[in-house]
């Protein structure tokens, strides 16, 4: 495994495998790193692919300059792409909002992808309008509402060691702990990074953002063959949130909802997670 930079994104990552192999990238979300792909890099790696796993915009030692909005990460997604693979598409996997920023690649530049697969954040319409079916998300989501709230959120979650961002873990994967050494790398980032992570949460509520990301995503179906992975415990995304969400696929689309996984599922179920993704990248 090499760390490597890119200059034209500024995006740090971690690369596993030959340099002409099929390239795979993978996307993590909040609150967390890179390393969160471990498993799969290792069973990825296994089968031939090269796996490419960036710290997202703002995760140290990745830049930490916005702007953070959706439109923005997302162009610094497909140029990293563009970059590790300037003719033949590419796969990727993205997971809370990394699941975002692939669903906003795949609809900008469907051609750059030959499948993908999302965890734990579905279709963002399919969010937008289970919404009113489910209010209880909107306790779920509280977070995002603390996250609006720069001075007293910043101090908030830096409080305590990052106690905050513990408990986000805790409760949105009851049960599952990585461990202390996980715990003190991914704190490391933030204490680093702070309060650009945050800046995600800020900048998705403009109104100039959403209106982007609806034209983006209502465009039309996504094209690109994906597969969706949600678990069945999940505290921070109830699972329902994604029921019709295949209406938006016009290419293969497979939805699995895991029963004994919360939102790290790939940590919490990495065997199961790592087959069916390997599965359909193999078989597309």
């Amino acid at each position: 495994m090499r760390r490597l930079r890119s200059e034209q994104t500024g995006l740090s990552y971690l690369s596993t495998g030959a340099e002409d192999a099929p390239v795979v990238l993978c996307l993590h979300g909040f609150p967390d790193i890179p390393r969160t792909w471990a498993p799969l890099t290792e069973c990825l790696g296994d089968a031939g692919y090269r796996v490419v796993s960036p710290g997202l915009p703002g995760y140290a030692p990745s830049s930490l300059e916005g702007p953070f909005d959706i439109s923005t990460l997302t162009r610094t997604v497909l140029a990293l792409v563009d970059e590790l693979s300037p003719s033949e598409p590419i796969r990727v996997v993205g997971h809370d909002w990394g699941s975002v920023l692939t669903q906003c690649a795949l609809a900008l530049r469907p051609d750059r992808f030959r499948a993908a697969a999302t965890l734990a954040v579905p279709h963002l319409l399919a969010f937008e309008a289970n919404i009113e079916r489910y209010p209880a998300q909107l306790r779920r989501s509280a977070y995002m509402g603390l996250f609006q709230l720069p001075m007293l959120s910043d101090r908030i979650v830096r409080l305590r060691n990052f106690r905050l961002i513990e408990r986000l873990w805790k409760a949105w994967s009851p049960g599952y702990e990585p461990g202390p050494d996980y715990f003190e790398e991914l704190k490391v980032c933030l204490r680093s990074s702070m309060p650009a992570p945050l800046r995600y949460y800020r900048a998705m509520l403009s109104p100039k953002v959403i209106r982007e990301v609806r034209q983006l995503v209502g465009a039309g179906p996504i094209v690109v063959p994906t597969i969706y992975l949600h678990g069945e415990r999940d505290g921070c995304i109830a699972p329902e949130m994604a029921d019709g969400q295949e209406k938006h696929f016009s290419a293969m689309f497979e939805m699995m909802k895991l029963e004994d996984a919360g939102h790290f599922l790939h940590l919490e179920q990495p065997a199961e997670v790592n087959a069916a993704i390997l599965r359909w990248f193999e078989g597309h």
